[in-house]
């Protein structure tokens, strides 16, 4: 799987750091070890890519703790929660906060392995939305006022005539306009054009 991002094991049990970093990296992951929640917090870039592996109980910041944070910093990832000690109110509070999986020791490697692709999958739409998502947002702003004007009330259900009439100008000008911000858009139709409009979050003028 070429470029899926990093699985990031972040577990204070050097041992169990080794352990998974091995299995991990035998089937072609890229695979990195932080011994807490900390030293991952001061050392990774903020949009890196990939998924976590995370101890609950550690020294300092519990895996718990680094999910809440992450999720303070706009940077969260999916996550892969394994304990020794799990109690069922923790494992709720890791899987309400957008956990894939909530693992208790011991558990088995193939099922592990299961779940971090699926966490990589997950992360690999979720940059993929945002990047269509950051897109649509830039093809929104080079709208001129006019058009996004125009878009606005394109958007409430409004004619050509109608918009024509409130705007005061002639029914040729308004299209004009709303071709002209269906190409910004790359929009196909007047449909299309307003699909992408409410998908930006463009409210009805």
């Amino acid at each position: 799987m070429p470029d899926d991002g990093t699985v990031f094991v972040v577990d204070d049990d050097a041992a169990m750091r080794h352990s998974l970093r091995r299995l991990i990296g035998s089937v072609g992951l890229k695979v990195e070890t932080k011994k807490s929640a900390e030293e991952f917090l001061a050392d990774v870039d903020p949009g890196w890519p990939g998924c976590l592996v995370l101890d609950v109980r550690m020294h300092g910041k519990s895996g718990l703790d680094l999910q809440e944070e992450l999720a303070r910093r706009d940077a969260a990832r999916p996550i892969i929660f394994i304990t020794a000690h799990g109690d069922v109110p923790m494992a709720v509070r890791a899987l309400q906060g957008g956990a894939v999986d909530f693992l208790e020791k011991p558990f088995r490697s193939q099922l592990l392995l299961d779940r971090i692709r699926q966490a990589l999958d997950r992360d690999q739409r979720e940059r993929t939305r945002r990047a269509e998502q950051a897109d649509l947002d830039a093809r929104i702003g080079r709208l001129t006022p006019r058009e996004r004007e125009i878009l606005e009330m394109v958007v409430a259900g409004m004619t050509s005539r109608q918009i024509a009439e409130d705007l005061g100008l002639s029914p040729k000008t308004v299209h004009v306009h709303r071709a002209s911000a269906m190409a910004r858009l790359g929009a196909r139709s007047v449909a299309d054009m307003v699909r992408l409009a409410v998908i930006a979050g463009v409210a009805p003028r």
